[in-house]
């Protein structure tokens, strides 16, 4: 399964950063996505969003 990772970081200024893992269920999902946060913003993270990914071939739009 894919999950989207949003990681939001700064002192400062908040950032976000957002990738994807692929993983069997949301607890290795969160470990691999620990494991891919990059290290210079690691010390800066104050919240992290993970959600199943949805494919935009597959994705509903209003009004279809």
């Amino acid at each position: 399964m894919r999950f989207q990772v949003t990681v939001r970081h700064g002192a400062q200024r908040q950032r976000y950063h957002t990738y994807a893992v692929e993983a069997a269920d949301a607890r290795d999902a969160l470990r691999l996505a620990a494991d891919a946060l990059p290290p210079e913003i690691s010390r800066e993270v104050d919240l992290v969003e993970l959600r199943v990914a949805v494919d935009p071939d597959e994705r509903s739009y209003v009004g279809e």
